[in-house]
């Protein structure tokens, strides 16, 4: 060690404190390990806190309030127009977003989490170096690789923050509300962020380069969130693609190629949603014996060991799908394992949601993927203008999907379009996880009247006729 330099002993090292991070942390401490965990931001919270999940989800609530409020009308309820404070919006976003990750690090120290503010990259299988940090080395027993992952920009289309060309990140910060705005990209992503300046008043189009928005998602929820959006965008382009970009001073004018009217057009900011990269380069990898695969994928085990025995991997680093919650359980898997505990990522399911008006959820096996398995399923459904709750809330398009199989009922997947969506889909994430049939789900007494019970009511229909629909069985 050179002279000067500092450096600190831990038994585990945990690399990136996002949602897989902390949560990997948390448990190990539980367990009386002891934790450094080290992060470039000030706080622990990643990507999901600071510029993803939290933030576009409170921008999100903010602005599903305008819609409501439009929707008011057919209540007998009368707003002025309602004015938009930018700077108060963006304040109070920033404000949820501090007291969160303030928060995590009141836990980080309550737990003796020692958390340390720097750049890593690993020096070898027992050692970190760290950049940009008040201590230059950790060597460590175990270590867990949780470093995330980062947008996909276009080629020759660098992100800037001076640019009119933003990621999600530079979206959060609501630099303005733009009156044209291109989003590049059909993905949840793309749609939430187009949601939210849509709200606001940009006249929002939607590139998508394939056929259909979320790409993989079941046609019939589809069908639902599909019609929304189309309400709520000036324009979505499918099958096309963006050629070029020409960026000035005030504008950004745009070359698309595929099913478009007009090839060339301009916007006042372009908002690229394109997909995530791990992030596995640029961290020392190579000093190590873990293996990557060719889309930078960290190669784990159902333990999330990597092929270096005491080093771990958990999260977006570490393979699809890219989702915190994802995240948060592979971390926890990862502590018990560290600390000899049985543990393995052994799930049968792990729910998506996609926070647009209508919001979507989904989890499990669905019907495209049944069918392409030849798997024998019952697909049951129950749309929700036969849902009491619904039409009270004046929004009844919604639909409830369950895939079971045919002979024993075993609830296989489930699929949710509609308002509350992202928690109705836990019910049916359990459900899945304890090998329910749908007969368990129909005799369980719903509450009346809920959203919950259209997922009894898709579920009755399996062996006798649901109460609020003509099923298969009349």
């Amino acid at each position: 060690m050179a002279m000067g330099e500092t450096s600190i002993e831990t038994e585990v090292a945990i690399v990136g404190a996002g949602p897989g991070g902390y949560a990997a942390a948390f448990r190990a401490a539980s367990l009386g390990l002891g934790v450094t965990l080290i992060d470039t931001g000030e706080r622990p919270g990643g990507v999901c806190l600071y510029r993803g999940c939290i933030p576009s989800k409170a921008l999100l609530e903010a602005t599903e309030l305008l819609a409501r409020s439009q929707k008011a009308a057919d209540w007998g309820f009368k707003f002025d127009e309602p004015e938009v404070d930018i700077d108060r919006l963006r304040k109070w976003k920033n404000q949820v977003v501090d007291r969160l990750t303030k928060g995590l690090m009141t836990l980080s120290e309550q737990r003796d989490v020692r958390f340390v503010q720097g750049e890593a990259r690993f020096e070898s299988p027992e050692t970190i170096r760290l950049e940009d940090s008040e201590v230059d080395r950790v060597t460590f027993e175990h270590a867990i690789l949780a470093t995330g992952s980062r947008p996909i920009a276009l080629p020759g289309v660098a992100f800037d923050e001076r640019s009119r060309v933003m990621d999600a990140r530079a979206a959060l910060e609501l630099p303005e509300i733009p009156e044209r705005l291109l989003v590049v990209g059909g993905g949840y992503v793309g749609l939430e962020l187009g949601s939210v300046y849509a709200r606001l008043g940009s006249q929002v189009t939607v590139v998508e380069m394939l056929d259909t928005l979320l790409p993989g998602t079941d046609e019939d929820l589809l069908r639902f969130l599909s019609r929304g959006v189309n309400g709520l965008f000036l324009a979505i382009h499918l099958n096309a693609t963006v050629e070029e970009v020409d960026e000035q001073e005030d504008h950004v004018t745009v070359t698309l190629d595929g099913d478009v009217d007009q090839a060339e057009q301009t916007f006042d900011r372009v908002l690229v949603a394109v997909g995530r990269r791990p992030n596995s380069d640029g961290i020392g990898l190579e000093n190590t014996e873990i293996e990557v695969d060719d889309d930078g994928f960290v190669q784990v085990d159902e333990e999330r060991r990597t092929k270096e025995e005491r080093i771990l991997a958990i999260g977006d680093v570490a393979g699809e799908p890219m989702l915190a919650h994802k995240a948060m359980h592979e971390g926890k898997v990862a502590a018990a394992v560290i600390a000899g505990e049985p543990s393995a990522y052994d799930v049968h399911c792990v729910p998506a949601v996609v926070y647009t008006h209508p919001q979507m959820a989904w989890c499990g096996l669905m019907e495209a993927e049944a069918q392409r398995a030849s798997r024998s399923v019952d697909v049951l459904q129950f749309r929700w203008g036969a849902s009491g709750r619904a039409v009270t809330m004046g929004t009844d398009v919604g639909l409830t999907k369950l895939v079971c199989d045919s002979s024993s009922g075993q609830v296989l997947g489930i699929g949710i379009v509609g308002i509350g969506a992202e928690n109705l889909i836990a019910e049916g994430a359990l459900a899945i996880e304890m090998g329910a049939r749908a007969e368990d789900l129909a005799r369980t007494i719903h509450p009346h009247p809920t959203l919950s019970e259209t997922i009894s009511e898709a579920a009755e229909d399996f062996a006798h006729s649901p109460t609020h629909i003509l099923g298969r069985h009349r």
